[in-house]
C-alpha cells in the first residue's frame, strides 16, 4: 500500500518525526513548510496523500486544501490535516474543504501511520466492473443490480449512482456540495436539498433489507457511508 506521501508543515521538528515515521513504514515522502512550496512539489509530481497542517504562514491549511479540491488536477489527492484544533465546528471546516480525516496534536506515530493506511484504503479508485460489498449489501455495476443479504434491490438512477459512489468511498464524510459535484456533476445545476431528497429515498429502499443505517447523517456536516455507528 505505501506511496508517495506530501507532507506540508512548518515546525521542524514535528516535520522530521513525520517523515521518519513514514520512511519506517515503506512510505516515500517529501516535505514543504508552507503552501507555495507545497504547491511546487504537487505540480512536480502529484503524490498518493497530502499531510497538511492547519496553521501555516501566508496560507493556512485549510485554505490551501479547498484550493486543491476546486481544481479538477488535485481534487482526488487525499488529505489528511494535522491540528492542534480538535472542536466540532473545526472539525466541520476542515471537512467542509474536502479534507480526509484529522489528526490532532499531540499524535503517536503509530497513529498517524494508521490513518494514514486507512484513508488509501478508502480512497483507493475501484475498477469500473469491480463488485462492491459492505455490511452484507453488494452492488454490482456490471448487471447494474443491488443485492442486500441476497434480496434484490430497486434503485432509481440517482439513487443507485449515489450509493455506488458512497460504497466506493466508505466512511468518508461528504457535504451535500460534494455529493452534488461527484453524482449529478459540476454542469448540473440543483439546490443542495435535493441530495436530502434522495438520500431519503436510499434509505427507505434499503430499509427494506435492514441496510438504511449504512447512510448516516453527520450532523453539520454532511452524509457517510459507513459499518461503524
Amino acid at each position: 500500500m505505501a506511496g508517495r506521501v506530501l507532507v506540508v508543515e512548518d515546525d521542524p521538528a514535528v516535520r522530521e518525526m513525520v517523515i521518519s515515521s513514514l520512511e519506517r513504514n515503506g512510505f516515500d515522502s517529501v516535505s514543504a513548510s508552507d503552501a507555495m512550496q507545497a504547491s511546487e512539489l504537487l505540480r512536480t509530481r502529484p503524490p498518493d496523500l497530502v499531510l497538511l497542517d492547519w496553521m501555516l504562514p501566508q496560507v493556512s491549511g485549510a485554505e490551501w486544501a479547498r484550493s486543491l479540491k476546486r481544481d479538477e488536477h488535485t481534487r482526488d489527492i487525499p488529505i489528511i490535516m494535522l491540528t492542534a484544533r480538535g472542536e466540532e465546528e473545526d472539525r466541520v471546516r476542515g471537512f467542509d474543504c474536502g479534507i480526509d480525516d484529522y489528526v490532532t496534536k499531540p499524535f503517536s506515530p503509530r497513529e498517524l501511520m494508521a490513518r494514514i493506511k486507512a484513508v488509501l484504503r478508502r480512497t483507493a479508485p475501484a475498477t469500473a466492473d469491480e463488485q462492491l460489498e459492505l455490511g452484507g449489501l453488494r452492488l454490482d455495476p456490471v448487471s447494474h443490480r443491488v443485492t442486500g443479504d441476497g434480496e434484490t434491490l430497486d434503485l432509481g438512477p440517482t439513487e443507485y449512482r449515489l450509493l455506488r459512489f458512497f460504497m466506493a468511498h466508505p466512511d468518508r464524510v461528504f457535504t451535500r456540495a460534494q455529493l452534488l459535484d461527484h453524482v449529478w456533476g459540476t454542469n448540473v445545476y440543483v439546490e443542495e436539498r435535493t441530495v436530502d431528497v434522495h438520500i431519503r429515498r436510499l434509505r427507505k429502499t434499503l430499509a427494506e433489507t435492514g441496510h438504511e443505517y449504512l447512510v448516516q447523517t453527520v450532523r453539520g456536516a454532511g452524509y457517510r457511508f459507513s459499518e461503524q455507528a
